[in-house]
Formats: C-alpha cells, structure tokens, sequence
C-alpha cells in the first residue's frame, strides 16, 4: 500500500469544503452536490481503507516534530463509522437546511469536521492529533454560532469549556511526551505514579469533555435549543462521541495499560456513574424534545467510561459496543426530532401530540431507537449494556446499581417523550402535518435498521469491530455474543417498572408528559431539581461568577489605585513643596547647617 495513501481520508472532505466557498451563489444546489459527492467519497475510502495497516511519517514543524499517522484495525473502525454516520446526516441536512441562512456556511464547517476527525483518528503522534483536535473546536463554534441569532452566546459558552478542558489535554500530552520521551501514541507507555497519573487525568479530561461526560457537558443541552439540528446529529451524537471514546480507549488501554487493581478504574468509573444517573435525572424533567435527547447524550457516555473504567474485558468490549450502538441510536433519535421540528414548526413538547397518525414512518424509527437505548431486547442497545452491567457487577455492586437506576429512568424518559410527541389525541392545528420528505426518512430508516442487525445478529458487529480492537485480551471477556440470561430477569424488571410507573404518572396526572412530574416533586429531588433548574450546578456558570466578581475586584482596584496616583501622590508632593519652600528662608547659616548634616549622614552611609 502507498503510504500517502493516509492523506486521502483528510483531504477528500477538506478539499471539498474549499470548493464549496469558490462556488457562486447563482448555481442552485451546487453546495449540496458538492458536499453529497465528497461524503459519498469519503465513505468509499474509509471502507477501502477498513481492515488493512499503514503507517505515514514525515518531519513537520522544522522542530524535530514528525507528521505521523497510523492506520490499524482500531482508528480503521473509527474512520469507517464516522464517514458512515458523516455521509447519513448529510443526506438528512440536504433537505432539512434547504431554504436555511447559512447553509452553505454549514456545509463547510460539515466537511471540515470529517476532515479534522479523521486527521485525529489517524493520528500517531500527539501534537499531530492536538492540531486536528483543536481544529474541531473551530468548526463546533462556527456550527452553533450560525443558528438562531442568539446561539453566539451557546457557541462561547462551548468554546470556553472546550477550550478550558483542551488546555488541560495540552499539559497532559506535554507531561507525557515528557514522562515517555517521545509523542509517538504507539510508543507511549507509562506507570500511574505521581507524574504518570498525572498526566492520565489531565489526558481523559480532554478525552471525556469531548465525549460529552459531566462535568463538562453544560454547553450540550444549550446547543441543542439553538445550534441547527443536523449538528448535534453529527457532533455531539456521533463524531464527538466516537472520537472522545476512541481517545480514551487509547489512554487506557495503550498509554498507560490500566488494572482493575489501579487507582484510575474506581476514578473512571465512578465519573461514568455520576455522569449516568445526575444526566438521565434531568432528561427525566425536559419539556423539549431535543433537549431531552441531549442529556442522554451526556448520560450514555457515561456507560461507555464506566465499561471502559471497569478494566475487564467484558466491560471495555461492552463500553466500545455501546459507543457505536450510541452513535447509531442518538443519531436516529436527533433525526426524528429534526423531522418533528421542520414538520410541526416546534420540539416543545406541549405543542405536540398524536403525530403517530400523521408521520408513521418517522414514528416507527423513533420507537426502534427509543427502545435501543432504554435497553429493550433484541435491540442493539440492550447487548452493549448487559455487558457493562456484568463488568460493573463484578467490580462492585454499587457502580451495577447505578448503572442499573440509569437505565430505569432511561426507558422512564423515553416513554413520556413517545407519549407526548407522537401519541394521544392529535392538536388542531397539527392536522395539516405529513410525513417528512424521503431523503430525510432514508437515513432515519437505515440506521434503525442497523440498531435492529446490530442487537439480533451483535455476534457481527462484535466479533468484526469490536473484539479485534482488544487483541488477545478480549479472549478473556466472558460476554460473548448471542442473548444474555444472566441479568435478563433484572433488565426485564427494570423495564417493566419503567412503563407501570409511566402509565401510574399519566393516569394521575392526567397526561402523558406530566407521567412523571411526581418524580420531579418528590421531597428531596425538588429542591436538587429547582437548583439545577437555576444552573446553580452548572460550572460554566459558577466560573462566570468568579470571573465577574474577579474583573469587580479588579476595576475596584484599579479605581483606588487611579485615586492614589493621580490625586494622592500629587497631593503629597505638593504638600512635600510647600513645606520645603517654608525651609528656604535665605538665612546662609541655615543651608550651612544643611550641607554639613547631608555630608555627616553620607559618611555614615558608605562607612556603614
């Protein structure tokens, strides 16, 4: 194999990003062709490219720096996924921005994140894949920045928290190439000392923000109000999400060669227990459809960290199965959102009801997904967190029982959120809506169909894309494919709690969103909720209030000190002057006596 081969995934889509700004305005349709065609492409290189190895160096920066990236079978499966989910959202966009301001500007900032993303996917050296990583935060600014108009608040608030999260990435890499002497990924291997362990924190907080873990997750629900929908399809849902993962798999299983017994399991998987629950319980109170969704963004991951946390084959494989699974069935559930908003004009929940009889087919792929990621059998969802459920059971029955709350308020959410979008009587002036447009139903129905192939047939996509990536080791995982018993009965109680509490809520409430207001009124959890509601919680916010009381401190002194020079100082040498005249009498014995003090005081000044 050519070596530069290697260059094509990431210039295919950058290239095509270009051409889309030299493009007039004038050629209807040219930037959706444009942007069809190089997703289209790109996809037919990283399946090429799937299953085979390569690597490609070449000095870089003039700083004994070297451009290196390596393809194998992890960043190969990576690629291939993410130029799958890349070219099905863009199918989707074509439609959806149609008629929007700055879709071309959309496009572009599309295209280039494909590019970028599997520049960092290849990458072998981390300054290599720190370029393409920051590269992203560009092309996430500009993405929210270009929907409603005031979505430029939601796109700073992305950038300060990103940004914040990929300075400590920074120091965590120059640490390590430090610690290792070399940035080669491939090469890195280092202990969980002081310094080490170090570095690993400083390394899966760049990685876990870009996956959308707590805490650094607050911009995600904002973005989801104002960014275009297709966005948070293909970022936050999916490219993001297999990117951050990806690194952190690389961190644990390759950097730093995690242990059950090392400090840094517990310290993962008890970030992806807290990211679980204290997510899903605010998914459990949204009123917005795409809101909603984007807090089970924030809580899947947190099933991934704890599988990878686990550090025991069967729950890295599960974690890295329920990363894919995620990106299928969140992108499926953001697409029929997507079709909801542009049909009927709103995603606030209120406003909509009964759209089952109206968009049957955008139903059908909301019910396939919904029930993959509350973990229905035979779905794909179901496999990927059974086997996370038998790794954290193993480790501790309290990560298991977290996990396990998860998902009840997961298959909680989503029945109030089926119930009052899709089902019930349907509201007067929805009676005009139909069914979206085919080119937005074809990758709406396509991914559900490979949620339905990954969870019936998962012996396929486990033992093709997943199992490989662990070598050996996965040769230890118990998890093997097929259907589960062992905790069946458990996750079928789970369930079936989920829905007597959901048809329990609406009957007294008398509505299918309010099913579970009593949740959210309970004695304890309205309190926590009603500060979480204020964003007392959200770190964003707390470290914009200390910066503003940090810039009033400052100006405060920046007054008193303009008081001090500018009146203070001047007063005390005119008062100095006036007093000093007062001395001048003309009297010669006078400045005599002066001479001779001043001369006394400069002996004893250079004898001393």
């Amino acid at each position: 194999m050519q070596m530069p081969v290697l260059w094509v995934p990431i210039a295919i889509p950058l290239l095509a990003a270009a051409a889309l700004l030299s493009v007039p305005r004038r050629f209807l349709f040219a930037k959706e062709a444009v942007s069809l065609f190089a997703a289209a492409l790109n996809l037919v290189a990283a399946w090429t490219l799937f299953g085979k190895e390569a690597v490609y160096a070449a000095p870089w920066a003039g700083l004994g720096a070297e451009f290196s990236l390596r393809l194998y079978h992890f960043s190969g499966f990576i690629m291939l996924a993410a130029a799958c989910f890349g070219f099905f959202v863009l199918v989707y966009s074509v439609v959806f921005m149609r008629g929007k301001d700055h879709a071309r500007s959309f496009f572009v900032f599309f295209l280039v994140s494909l590019s970028l993303t599997n520049g960092a996917v290849l990458a072998d050296n981390l300054i290599v894949l720190l370029f393409f990583w920051e590269g992203l935060l560009l092309t996430l600014f500009g993405m929210i920045a270009i929907g409603r108009p005031q979505a430029f608040r939601t796109a700073t608030k992305a950038f300060i928290i990103v940004g914040i999260c990929d300075l400590c990435m920074m120091l965590g890499i120059g640490l390590a190439g430090h610690l290792a002497g070399t940035l080669a990924i491939s090469a890195i291997r280092l202990p969980l000392d002081a310094l080490g362990g170090l570095a690993f924190v400083l390394l899966v907080i760049g990685a876990i923000s870009k996956a959308g873990s707590m805490p650094f997750h607050s911009w995600i629900p904002d973005a989801a109000e104002d960014a275009p929908l297709p966005f948070m399809a293909i970022l936050p849902a999916s490219l993001e999400k297999l990117l951050g993962i990806y690194f952190l798999a690389r961190i644990s299983l390759d950097m730093f060669r995690l242990t059950p017994a090392s400090w840094a399991s517990p310290f993962l998987m008890v970030i992806g227990c807290i990211t679980i629950v204290a997510a899903v319980m605010m998914a459990l109170i949204q009123k917005d459809y795409k809101r909603l969704l984007s807090y089970h963004a924030i809580s899947q991951a947190g099933y991934m960290i704890l599988g990878i946390g686990t550090c025991l084959p069967v729950g890295i494989i599960g974690g890295l199965f329920h990363m894919i699974n995620h990106a299928l069935y969140k992108t499926c559930l953001f697409l029929t959102g997507g079709s909801v908003e542009r049909q009927a004009g709103t995603t606030n929940l209120e406003g909509l009801g009964g759209l089952a009889r109206k968009m049957p087919a955008t139903f059908a792929c909301f019910l396939v997904a919904a029930a993959s990621i509350s973990g229905v059998p035979p779905f794909n969802g179901f496999f990927s967190k059974e086997m996370v459920y038998e790794a954290a059971l193993e480790r501790n029955f309290l990560f298991y029982l977290a996990a396990a709350a998860g998902s009840f308020f997961t298959a909680a959410s989503f029945l109030k959120l089926g119930h009052a979008a899709f089902l019930g009587p349907l509201r007067q002036e929805l009676k005009s809506v139909r069914e979206t447009a085919w080119p937005m139903l074809l990758p709406m129905l396509t991914i559900a169909g490979i949620c339905v192939f990954f969870g019936v047939n998962n012996s396929w996509p486990l033992e093709h894309l997943i199992r490989p990536v662990l070598g050996p080791l996965s040769a230890a995982g118990h998890g093997s494919p097929g259907v589960p018993g062992e905790h069946m009965l458990v996750t079928a109680v789970i369930l079936l709690g989920a829905f007597l509490n959901h048809v329990a809520g609406a009957a007294m409430a008398g509505s299918g969103l309010k099913a579970i207001d009593h949740i959210y009124r309970a004695p304890v959890l309205s309190g926590i909720y009603e500060k979480a509601q204020r964003k007392v919680f959200d770190p964003y916010v707390a470290g914009m209030k200390i910066a503003e009381n940090f810039a009033k401190f400052s100006a405060a002194v920046d007054r008193k000190m303009d008081v001090f020079y500018d009146k203070g100082i001047v007063a005390a040498i005119t008062a100095a002057g006036h007093r000093l005249g007062r001395l001048h009498t003309g009297n010669y014995s006078t400045y005599i006596i002066w001479a001779v003090a001043g001369m006394l005081l400069a002996l004893v000044f250079v004898a001393g």
